[in-house]
Order: structure tokens, then C-alpha cells, then sequence
């Protein structure tokens, strides 16, 4: 028997509600973990259907401190511009990035620490204790050496 299309609309926001959920629980960074994880809560549904899906929920990819993950575009804690402004900035001021124990450097072109620093803090790491800027570096104190190396790894993609 056919669903009508009534039906289709009430589990299309089902489906999406679940998708919310599901990133908001899970690091999901491709829409092929997605659609696992959407398969296990009893969603059949094909990558077109989720592509959509994350088209219309506004979903983002952002960088944090776990690495890249979808977020939604509408939550407060993630603004685009913000992520934007990170892209850009960060890309153009640094020149590379290390770590020893609990600090991470971050060496930069001359006069460009502060605003690469500031830009970093903007997105508000949980792994992070601080942070300290000079003219061409600035230090990162990380809470355990394995954040310190993950946010190492994360910068190190921002790289121009």
C-alpha cells in the first residue's frame, strides 16, 4: 500500500529531527557515518536524500577541537562567520605549528600573533586552559599533552 504524502513529510521531520540529534551527539564528519548511524536508528534512506537533508537543515562542517564534524549553522555556540574569519585569518598569519607537553606554538608572520590568537580563542576550545600572544608567536596551553597534540594537528590543516 502506498504511504501518502502526509506520512512522507511527518518521517522526513523525523528523520531530520534524528539527523539534529545525531550530530549534536556524534563527531559525524561524512555523510556516509551519518547515514549509518541514522540506518541503526531504522531511517532507510540513500546519500542523496541526506545530502538534501543537510542542505536544508543548514548543516556545516567547523573545525573543533576534536577535529571537523557537522554542526548546525543556527546553533549559538557555532557562528559561520566566526568559522570565516578563523579560515582566513589563520591561513594568512601562520607559518607553523609545534607542541611540547602541554603547550602548542604557533609561530606567525611579524605583527600577525595577536590577531591569529584572537581568532583562535574565538572559537572557545574546552581543551584549552589559555592562551599568551607576542608579535610573532603565540602559546596555547593545552589541559593534557594528547589535546596539545590534537590541536597541534588541526592547526597544522589551517596552514597556508
Amino acid at each position: 500500500m502506498a504511504r501518502s504524502r502526509k506520512e512522507d513529510v511527518k518521517s522526513k521531520g523525523e528523520r531530520q529531527q534524528a539527523i539534529l540529534r545525531l550530530v549534536q551527539e556524534h563527531p559525524i564528519s561524512r555523510q556516509e557515518v551519518l547515514l549509518d548511524h541514522l540506518s541503526k536508528e531504522g531511517f532507510e534512506v540513500t546519500q542523496a536524500t541526506v545530502s538534501r537533508d543537510i542542505r536544508e537543515l543548514c548543516l556545516v562542517k567547523a573545525a573543533t577541537a576534536e577535529g571537523y564534524r557537522y554542526v548546525s549553522s543556527r546553533n549559538e555556540s557555532f557562528n559561520p562567520k566566526t568559522q570565516g574569519r578563523f579560515e582566513t585569518i589563520f591561513h594568512e598569519s601562520v607559518l607553523g605549528v609545534d607542541y611540547a607537553g602541554h603547550v602548542v606554538l604557533v609561530k606567525c608572520y611579524s605583527g600577525m600573533a595577536n590577531a591569529a590568537c584572537e581568532v583562535f580563542d574565538a572559537l572557545q576550545w574546552k581543551s584549552v586552559v589559555g592562551t599568551l600572544s607576542g608579535d610573532d608567536t603565540f602559546l596555547i596551553v593545552a589541559r593534557s599533552e594528547r589535546d596539545a597534540k590534537t590541536i597541534c594537528s588541526e592547526l597544522t590543516r589551517h596552514i597556508g
